[in-house]
């Protein structure tokens, strides 16, 4: 079992923009230190919910003060970038990084984002399987051209990757589920899909002729305290104070309604189906939905808590009292 840390760069109430980068930087250092296999960061505009506008930018930084780890996005939405921009991006940190980069992808929602950067409503609505292509012939092949939404001459990619890189797409519909499964790419699952939902989505991949061990991966809040009661207690205090003005952050672009989550409730979720507990608790989630699931590749949101010191030590007791149980399974 694979177990990476997931950075949102969440802004809790009180808090600096300059303090939430800081305690972002310093979780993915730890990361390291802890035994994590990778850190994976989030992208998000205009919003409290994450901070981080570029996640390539941010990996680039992070692979600069870690030598061990790999560093992915988690993901770049190609819904407001052009697919060759970001393959040049992912391109030139698989080479300055010796191939710790990794690309995860998305296609975003249809929120002011679309308007801001240009991009508009169809590139969200009916772009991506395009979008996904055109950044896939920039990473495999020598030149690439462009048609379609992205028409121009052929043009050679410079500077082409060392390994590849890894690319993941973020599934949150079975259309998505089968379009990553007909490229050959894994699925990253959202914060939101209990083993059921996560189960399901495996199987509309495979009847789309996915690869079988296709590494799939999946989000989850984590949490370790001595007690179930105290770790759930924390987050149920601490994260609806985030997520009340993070998720109104979340503002369509051509006015359709959308209905909020409600942060209490989707917090309740949230420490009901991650590993949110003592350190047998969160071994024991994580191990039952792997074998729910099939999913073996976990990235685990540790900034639940909001103050930097609860979420270093929240990372170290991960690494210390959960990964090396969980890697132990046959």
């Amino acid at each position: 079992m694979r177990i990476g840390l997931f950075l949102l760069a969440a802004q809790f109430p009180g808090q600096t923009h300059t303090d939430v980068l800081r305690r972002t930087v310093d979780a993915a250092v730890t990361a390291e230190h802890a035994g994590f296999d990778g850190v994976w960061l989030a992208e998000h505009h205009f919003m409290s919910y994450g901070l981080c506008p570029s996640a390539t930018t941010l990996a680039g930084y992070v692979l600069g003060r870690t030598e061990r780890i790999t560093v992915g996005t988690a993901v770049s939405v190609l819904s407001t970038q052009h697919p060759v921009a970001l393959a040049e991006q992912a391109a030139l940190l698989d080479q300055v990084s010796g191939g710790r980069f990794r690309l995860g992808v998305g296609r975003g929602g249809p929120w002011v984002d679309l308007e801001v950067f240009g991009t508009g409503v169809a590139r969200y609505e009916s772009g991506f399987a395009e979008s996904l292509d055109l950044l896939l012939a920039a990473l495999t092949r020598d030149r690439v051209a462009g048609s379609g939404t992205f028409a121009f001459r052929e043009v050679p990619v410079v500077p082409r990757p060392l390994t590849g890189p890894p690319v993941v797409v973020a599934c949150t519909s079975p259309d998505t589920a089968r379009l990553a499964a007909r490229r050959g790419l894994p699925m990253l699952l959202g914060l939101h899909a209990g083993d059921e939902e996560k189960r399901a989505m495996a199987e509309h991949y495979g009847a789309a002729g996915g690869p079988g061990a296709a590494g799939h991966m999946a989000a989850a809040v984590a949490y370790v305290a001595d007690t179930r009661a105290e770790a759930q207690r924390v987050l149920r205090r601490e994260m609806p104070r985030w997520l009340a003005p993070g998720l109104a952050g979340y503002v369509p672009v051509d006015g359709r309604r959308r209905r909020p989550r409600d942060p209490e409730e989707y917090t309740r979720l949230l420490c009901g189906i991650h590993p949110v507990g003592t350190a047998d608790d969160c071994v024991a989630t994580l191990a039952t939905t792997a074998e729910r699931s099939g999913v073996e590749h976990f990235i685990l949101m540790a900034e639940g808590a909001g103050d930097p010191a609860r979420t270093r030590e929240n990372i170290l007791r991960l690494g210390a009292e959960v990964l090396p149980r969980l890697r132990e399974r046959p």
